[in-house]
């Protein structure tokens, strides 16, 4: 399972970003309320930047940053052992943002990443061979910061995002129309309504076009 105590699962940088656009593409197809999308993509967040999210609606999630330096994830859950709120004085846990390469300052310092809202972070440099963390030392608990449950979509198995929407949507979600998106495999009206029965291509346009997913217009 993948969590900051073993990123040994997670994929390499182009990796996690294509898996990244597919999860926000699938959601875009099965949820078309932008509010009650769980995952999203804006591949033209800033000059030669790009920029994921996961949220939840209570106030958990992450963000991770994509430019020519690598990669770089902060995550939040809010009732962890590690949680700001958690604490008598409200503050990052001690170690989990030191050693963040000054390569990822803009992304450390965005306002819109609410980085006094942390409890796990963790970054990727172009020439790293291996994801990384700060030195922590962990309080008690099997998922202390939250990045366990945040993280566990990341492991490129397209099994794990069907079982999840099927739980989180409430709906049946087809495993091969999911495969096929992680895939990248272009967008075309018959794939879209495998996960959709009522969503028409053109509406999807604009989505593919922020997450950077390649489409079929007709």
């Amino acid at each position: 399972m993948i969590s900051t105590r073993d990123l040994s699962a997670l994929p390499t940088i182009e990796t996690l970003k294509e898996l990244m656009q597919s999860l926000a593409m699938l959601d875009a197809i099965i949820m078309r309320e932008w509010d009650y999308r769980y995952y999203s993509f804006n591949s033209k967040w800033a000059e030669g930047e790009q920029m994921a999210s996961m949220r939840n609606g209570e106030g958990d999630g992450w963000y991770c940053g994509f430019d020519v330096a690598g990669a770089f994830l902060k995550g939040f859950d809010h009732e962890s052992e590690m949680s700001p709120w958690s604490m008598e004085i409200s503050k990052v846990w001690p170690g989990v943002l030191d050693g963040v390469p000054g390569e990822f300052k803009s992304f450390a310092t965005e306002p819109a990443f609410s980085m006094e809202d942390t409890t796990f972070c963790i970054w990727r440099k172009i020439q790293n061979a291996q994801w990384n963390t700060g030195k922590i030392s962990y309080p008690a608990g099997d998922d202390p910061d939250g990045s366990e449950w945040m993280l566990s979509i990341l492991d490129a198995n397209p099994s794990t995002y069907t079982a999840w929407a099927e739980g989180y949507y409430e709906r049946s979600v087809s495993l091969s129309a999911v495969q096929q998106i992680y895939g990248h495999a272009p967008l075309t009206q018959e794939l879209a309504q495998e996960l959709n029965a009522n969503v028409v291509i053109e509406s999807l346009l604009a989505d593919a076009a922020e997450i950077d997913y390649p489409a079929t217009r007709i």
